[in-house]
């Protein structure tokens, strides 16, 4: 880590300033700029310490080199209301879709590390789901990687869909995503998972929580990656998901 408690400070206020008021803006400043993923992963704590809201849900992937891709989601940006409040851009809101896992009990920190069959026991249900994207800055262009890990890897919110059975999103590997908005023709995506098992970020996820002494409490969520990529939604109008064989539902969009 090469950033002081200080400059973790600064950067998490202004990034946690940014996102309530659903800004963007420059870099942070070399002052408090993260370095490495020590520094952006500090940040990134510091952050729900100042926005105010409880940890509802994570998104995560499995690590790729040297990035560790997790942040968490805030309570008050998980929703299944119609319509469903965004920070919208040009009329448009970015979003990713996802299977979102239900946790049942408490994953805790321990020394000893969860069994697979303890992971997938914890999970009370699963849901069909949108991750809602938008980032805190004006250029991605210029960004790196901690950049973007301290402020949250362009989360700004969850949208629940329909209850899915579990034992076959588990196993959904891959199904085409299907969209449409109002009576219009549809797009047809073809999707697969980044792992094409939707487990193993989530196996990943509990093991580097307990590891870190976090864990995780019944009632979180856990996305573990897009299965389309990420895809701009018109705001105010009805809008139709059909995710292959699990189920389809729609989503309305209203600009805050």
């Amino acid at each position: 880590m090469t950033l002081s408690a200080q400059a973790v400070t600064e950067a998490a206020i202004e990034l946690a300033r940014r996102r309530k008021a659903g800004l963007h803006g420059p870099r942070l400043p070399q002052t408090c700029r993260p370095a490495d993923l020590t520094d952006a992963l500090a940040i990134q704590t510091q952050v729900s310490l100042h926005i105010g809201d409880t940890v509802g849900a994570f998104k995560c992937g499995t690590p790729t080199g040297d990035r560790v891709v997790v942040a968490p989601i805030y309570s008050r940006t998980i929703s299944n209301a119609a319509p469903c409040p965004v920070w919208a851009q040009n009329g448009q809101v970015r979003v990713e879709p996802e299977l979102a896992f239900v946790l049942g009990r408490d994953l805790p920190a321990r020394a000893q590390a969860y069994s697979h069959a303890e992971v997938e026991s914890a999970i009370s249900k699963v849901h069909l789901a949108l991750e809602l994207i938008d980032s805190r800055y004006d250029d991605q262009a210029e960004l790196t990687f901690a950049d973007r890990l301290a402020d949250g890897l362009v989360n700004q919110g969850l949208w629940l869909g329909p209850e899915v059975p579990w034992q076959q999103a588990s196993q959904a590997k891959a199904f085409a995503v299907e969209w449409s908005v109002g009576e219009g023709a549809g797009t047809t995506l073809t999707g697969r998972h980044p792992n094409d098992n939707p487990l193993l970020p989530l196996y990943w996820l509990v093991d580097h929580l307990r590891a870190t002494g976090q864990g995780l409490q019944a009632g979180q969520v856990v996305i573990t990656g897009s299965y389309a990529g990420t895809f701009p939604c018109p705001v105010d109008q009805d809008l139709s998901f059909t995710y292959g064989d699990l189920g389809r539902f729609k989503v309305r969009f209203h600009a805050r």
